[in-house]
């Protein structure tokens, strides 16, 4: 047998190996010539997909409140600290808490409203009266203040001295009829208060409840964050039973990491707050768009402008949100 032969497999190895050196080698040939064509990049995903809103809305990693038009773009913004509730008032000027405190400017970024606390703050809202209510997270109080910025109301859900902490409450709102819906995030509970701090009724809220909206028919809209995986967002009736729900991973394509603020609109819709924090930066829409029956209609995400969308007004809703009109 001659040693120097080779098998009729080793040759095929062998001419393989040739061409594929060839083929490389015209690769690299080819990126060096002048004119040479750079394979096409990928095209960027669009900020949003669906029919856009008119909207407002807070940045609260990025600290700024938001004012973009139906195309996406944004039209106005304000510096404002850890912002997560906000409201553009009938007179268009815009009213926000900042960490700890709340204000109001105007769009030409006049401030005609100012509270600061030593208390964090959360949640805001300009009352039918022309007072604004306000609800501080550490002290556990409820309070209505004058323009002038005085207090002329107080409601202890904690006893004087006491500090809840971080984790008391987010959201809250004072209901047309004097109670108030608290979001107490750390318990992981919705409570009504009575108009003097006295207990009606309470709502489970697994993951720690965000934000709070009482709708028209009575049953009452939740926003719930991330602990223990439990992230969705639920409706509930009187008697606390889960009439509606999105669960984190029920929409296609699209993961719930932290729901924040929600506004239902007159069609049925809902509008959600899908707060990216904890780590989730640019992995999910910054808001989303449900229908009743959980079809995804739009979807915002300027990862370049926003980090942590928390909280949401569509401008393009009618009503007044001083007479409970917009439900947000």
């Amino acid at each position: 047998m001659n040693t120097t032969s080779i098998s009729a497999s080793q040759f095929q190895r062998s001419r393989f190996i040739r061409a594929g050196l060839c083929v490389a080698a015209l690769a690299m040939l080819t990126t060096l010539l002048p004119g040479a064509q750079e394979p096409p990049a990928a095209t960027p995903k669009p900020i949003q997909e669906g029919t856009g809103h008119h909207f407002a809305c807070t940045d609260y990693s990025g600290g700024k409140v938001f004012i973009v038009s139906v195309d996406g773009k944004v039209e106005w913004e304000y510096a404002t600290g850890a912002c997560n509730d906000v409201w553009v008032l009938p007179n268009g000027n815009v009213l926000f808490n900042t960490g700890h405190g709340v204000k109001e400017v105007t769009r030409e970024k006049a401030v005609v409203f100012n509270y600061e606390s030593s208390s964090e703050i959360y949640a805001c809202q300009r009352l039918a009266n022309g007072n604004t209510f306000v609800a501080e997270c550490n002290t556990g109080r409820l309070l209505e203040l004058a323009p002038d910025g005085k207090v002329v109301k107080q409601v202890r859900l904690l006893p004087e001295g006491k500090d809840g902490g971080h984790v008391y409450m987010r959201n809250a709102r004072q209901l047309a009829n004097g109670n108030y819906l608290v979001a107490h995030y750390g318990e992981q509970v919705v409570r009504e208060y009575d108009s003097q701090g006295g207990k009606v009724r309470e709502f489970p809220a697994p993951g720690g409840p965000h934000s709070v909206i009482r709708l028209p028919n009575g049953n009452t809209l939740i926003a719930c964050g991330d602990m223990a995986g439990a992230q969705h967002v639920i409706e509930v009736d009187k008697e606390g039973q889960t009439v509606w729900e999105v669960k984190a991973d029920e929409l296609p394509g699209i993961h719930l990491k932290f729901m924040t603020g929600l506004q239902r609109l007159p069609n049925g819709n809902t509008v959600m707050s899908n707060w990216l924090g904890h780590g989730q930066l640019g992995k999910a829409p910054h808001l989303i768009e449900v229908t009743r029956d959980k079809r995804v209609v739009w979807t915002f995400s300027d990862f370049q402008t926003m980090k942590t969308v928390s909280s949401i007004q569509l401008l393009d809703v009618p009503g007044d949100v001083t007479k409970g009109e917009v439900w947000h």
